[in-house]
């Protein structure tokens, strides 16, 4: 059992690689010692973050026409689950989104764009709405764009796209039981040609698609390696018509905040965004994720509901925590 959590906060802080042993024994452990392990990973949140909490809203730029097969997905081509299916919105849409992210106190507004590439017409398209939206807002854009060219990633970059959301997922020795139409490799790859045009990168996973605790811990620490600037972690919401969405992941609440703790503990200045998930299987614990996350979703993700931003900003200052926009 771990006794000196003083000592892991230390080596967070200090940039320090933490025993792996140790954290998968801090991942599979219940009972008593979260509070601890949650006032390890508060204290690291505190001294990198503060007590500030990013609030972003995520747009479904463009619903389902998305040829690959990944599991969990409702926008994917196998996928039977009952949501809209629709092109790219037109940029006076997409404005509209990002004036309304805008007044609900995001200091991000993140676009999800279903399918493999993105077309030239695409392209011209989001380049269009980057560049009013950089003159109008001053909101940060994020967009989940697939696979990018090293030439559309810069046109991109220069038109006012400041971040670029490509997730690993799962781990490398996992990620063959979740999608089959493009490997973990081409994943990594990507995130690298974004890097190379000068995107940050926003790179995380999804929690409860089957994979094991050690599964988990490696991509986390394949994350420190690709040193993203913010981590989205998801806990699976089994949709139906999909491939998982039969799935009884055993996900608790306490769980999916050791996996918030231990991921700050590995990733102590990267934002860390609790994600897709946090109502479905944090529950009445919700809030305990701030104490690990400094950042959250609200208005729902992509195809599924979630909180309203009322509701999570009222949460956020019952903790005593401020926006980031205001702090």
């Amino acid at each position: 059992m771990v006794e000196d959590y003083s000592e892991l906060v230390k080596m967070s802080l200090e940039g320090r690689e933490l025993p792996r042993s140790l954290l998968l024994q801090l991942l599979k452990t219940d009972g008593d010692s979260l509070l601890r392990l949650l006032d390890a990973a508060y204290q690291v949140r505190r001294a990198c973050h503060g007590r500030r909490v990013q609030i972003q809203i995520l747009s479904n730029a463009k619903s389902g026409l998305c040829p690959e097969d990944c599991h969990y997905c409702s926008q994917s081509c196998i996928s039977e689950a009952e949501i809209e299916r629709y092109p790219l919105k037109t940029v006076e849409k997409l404005l509209a989104e990002a004036e309304q992210a805008a007044s609900a106190g995001a200091v991000r507004f993140c676009m999800g764009i279903a399918g493999r590439i993105i077309s030239e017409y695409e392209t011209d398209l989001l380049c269009s709405f980057l560049e009013q939206a950089r003159a109008r807002f001053r909101m940060d854009i994020c967009c989940s764009l697939g696979f990018l060219t090293l030439e559309q990633a810069r046109r991109l970059k220069a038109a006012g796209l400041g971040r670029v959301n490509h997730n690993l997922n799962t781990s490398r020795r996992y990620y063959p039981f979740i999608c089959s139409t493009h490997s973990y490799e081409e994943r990594v790859e990507n995130i690298r040609i974004c890097k190379q045009a000068g995107l940050e990168i926003c790179c995380g996973g999804i929690i409860g698609q089957g994979e094991m605790a050690e599964d988990v811990l490696d991509m986390l620490f394949a994350l420190r390696e690709l040193e993203p600037a913010s981590i989205p972690l998801n806990f699976l919401i089994p949709v139906p018509g999909t491939p998982f969405g039969g799935m009884t992941a055993g996900l608790t609440p306490e769980y999916c905040l050791r996996v918030l703790a231990v991921a700050r503990l590995i990733h102590p200045r990267p934002d860390i965004r609790v994600a897709g998930g946090r109502e479905y299987n944090l529950r009445s614990l919700q809030p305990l994720a701030l104490y690990a996350a400094n950042s959250i979703f609200v208005n729902g993700y992509l195809t599924a509901d979630g909180q309203c931003s009322d509701a999570a900003l009222a949460m956020i200052r019952d903790l005593g925590f401020c926006l980031e926009m205001e702090g």
